[in-house]
């Protein structure tokens, strides 16, 4: 998963940094090892859209200029698979630490929570395990059960615990396709589960803001909706282009019946090139 996320006059940089996120989120679409730079630095432009919230039926669209960073340092690691720390690894499982990123949501701007509190930028933050269930070709092509469970805190003053969410998936990396060389494809799928406080967070109405036509309402944890995601990106020498597309589904989940939940499925999309302006002189072998 991935980096998305202050106040109301300072949305520019939590968006921005929210779009960079959803193109570190795509699936890890993976590569034999290979000689690689320890560092890769460069600038692109990306647009996306996505709803205000899961469930919101009002999208929200943005072209913004979004920074291009990998690392590849024994620990830290920074490309296609997100921001982690990389606590473990073996030939097929691997422990890290993963993080997420969540844009900001004005209410003023979203007609189901006219007159309540805006919901804050976010981030997550909580240990992964990755399990490779099958290798081929040298490792471009992989599929692997992905399990990270994260804690959530609000990106502004108070830091705020809005609960944990839970995402296991499954993740099919494939490279070098036939008539698709250089391209990789990488598609993920998996239920979302969130507790109490995850949910009430984006579901909950408390008395001081129900209305006529939005009823007070407690959430409940549990299930939250599946998630499905397809994406493609290729490297070229000197720039990466890259585009996802992603559905979910909310049926069945714990919040359904919220007044806040106007859609019970939604596609989201974005694509961005980056072009490469730097690299480390230091050279590293790379399993990605």
């Amino acid at each position: 998963m991935i980096i998305q996320p202050l106040r109301q006059r300072t949305h520019a940089l939590p968006i921005l940094l929210s779009c960079l996120a959803m193109a570190t989120a795509l699936p890890g679409l993976a590569r034999a090892a290979q000689d690689r730079p320890l560092w890769e630095a460069g600038i692109g432009v990306g647009a996306v859209s996505f709803p205000a919230y899961r469930g919101s039926d009002e999208h929200q669209q943005y072209i913004l200029p979004t920074p291009y960073f990998t690392f590849h340092g024994k620990f830290l690691k920074a490309d296609r698979n997100g921001v982690r720390g990389q606590l473990f690894s073996s030939d097929r499982l691997d422990l890290t630490v993963s993080a997420a990123l969540s844009p900001p949501a004005p209410s003023k701007k979203i007609e189901a929570r006219a007159g309540m509190p805006d919901l804050e930028a976010n981030f997550e933050l909580g240990p992964e395990l990755d399990l490779t269930l099958w290798r081929a070709d040298g490792g471009q092509r992989s599929l692997k059960l992905l399990v990270p469970l994260r804690v959530a805190h609000t990106l502004d003053r108070q830091l705020e615990n809005i609960g944990w969410v839970f995402h296991p998936k499954l993740n099919l990396d494939l490279g070098d396709l036939p008539g698709l060389r250089g391209w990789n494809v990488g598609l993920q799928a998996g239920p979302l589960f969130g507790d109490r406080r995850q949910h009430q967070y984006f579901y909950g109405v408390d008395g001081a803001h129900a209305t006529a036509t939005r009823p007070a309402y407690q959430a409940r944890g549990g299930f939250a909706g599946m998630q499905y995601l397809a994406a493609v990106s290729r490297r070229f020498d000197r720039y990466w282009v890259g585009a996802f597309l992603r559905y979910d589904n909310l049926r069945g989940a714990a919040f359904e019946d919220s007044p806040l939940v106007r859609t019970r499925h939604y596609w989201a999309g974005g694509f961005g090139i980056s072009w490469i302006l730097g690299e480390s002189s230091t050279r590293v072998t790379v399993d990605e």
